[in-house]
């Protein structure tokens, strides 16, 4: 039996990694007719020094653009293949990416995640592997993980 994907969960951040797990979504709709849904998650950003307030609202107008720009440059990317693709920004707002996605997940009752994740290892694994590990750890549903260099 061959399982069909109807809605497939991709999470980007605009590298090379989740460049090539975007191919590989492409592939994968193309295939199985699937509707994706993008998502790119802001992280919260610790910021304490009150004098300096404008230039927070500024950096996170500056980060929320720059979200918006990986999204759109995804979505034209499926688009020129073809296929059909939502896009969705996301704050963290306090929770760990890796639960964001996971609810995005179960609201938009999508049944893959296909995900990048940085081959590296010790200190920049633990900080660029983390978010897919999450993923992984509070599953639901299964999960496709695309290696980066």
């Amino acid at each position: 039996g061959w399982i069909m994907y109807q809605r497939i969960l991709v999470p980007i951040d605009g590298s090379a990694t989740s460049e090539r797990a975007l191919d590989e979504a492409i592939k994968f709709a193309q295939q199985q007719n699937s509707r994706i849904e993008l998502v790119h998650v802001l992280e919260d950003i610790w910021y304490f020094d009150n004098e300096n307030y404008l230039n927070y609202a500024e950096l996170v107008q500056t980060m929320r653009y720059s979200g918006e720009k990986i999204l759109a440059q995804a979505q034209n990317k499926f688009l020129q293949a073809g296929v059909m693709v939502d896009i969705r920004l996301l704050e963290a707002q306090g929770e760990r990416v890796a639960n964001v996605i996971i609810n995005e997940a179960k609201n938009s009752l999508a049944d893959l995640i296909i995900i990048g994740t940085h081959g590296r290892s010790g200190f920049s694994r633990m900080l660029m592997g983390s978010i897919a590990e999450g993923v992984v750890r509070m599953a639901h549903i299964p999960i496709l993980l695309i290696r980066g260099g």
